[in-house]
């Protein structure tokens, strides 16, 4: 039976670490998973605080997954519009498969910039009240290119929080990992 939990724990690892990468398994979760069954050998015993220490790793692992991204277009600049978009982007992805949760994030971000800016027009910078018709056309391009160019920067905050996250998983695996060979030997 030992060698049955054995190798099933090391599935779960394998298994894990590809889901680290791929979003739509629960990598860290899995991983924990595989440093369970090894604990549930006669060949191995972790002490009960190291088990709970590593529960609590990943639970915060986890919920840090969900909110980094938001994070992080709200560290390149985006507003509260950009964070909710790049929170509803993903939620959305979840559904649509790993390059929904890739690119929801990002594209929500921008959507929510572009959508902030189009209801609050002061937000891309004061414009002359006494220039002519001519002139604001002219000032008003720049202006949506800086919306834009604000927008794409508070998505690639999305996606490097996307990124961040995942290699704060990997790293989780990583270490989970290290431990399961280790006891193992």
């Amino acid at each position: 039976m030992d060698i049955v939990l054995i190798i099933l724990g090391a599935l779960c690892l394998l298994i894990g670490i590809i889901g680290c990468v791929a979003p739509v398994l629960p990598g860290v979760p899995l991983s924990y998973v595989g440093l369970l069954l090894l604990h549930f050998t006669d060949r191995v015993q972790f002490s009960w605080q190291f088990l709970t220490i590593w529960a609590v790793i990943v639970v915060v692992i986890q919920l840090l997954d969900y909110f980094i991204p938001a994070w992080g277009t709200k560290k390149f600049g985006g507003s509260r519009w950009g964070v909710w978009g790049s929170t509803i982007g993903l939620v959305i992805g979840l559904f649509m498969g790993p390059w929904g949760i890739i690119i929801g994030p990002f594209l929500g971000a921008v959507l929510g910039e572009l959508i902030y800016f189009n209801r609050h027009p002061q937000a891309s910078g004061p414009q002359s009240q006494t220039a002519t018709a001519q002139s604001q056309n002219s000032a008003a391009q720049p202006s949506a290119n800086s919306n834009l160019n604000r927008a794409l920067r508070a998505g690639m905050g999305s996606f490097i929080g996307l990124l961040t996250g995942t290699i704060l998983k990997l790293i989780c695996c990583g270490m989970m990992v290290f431990y399961f060979i280790k006891e193992l030997i």
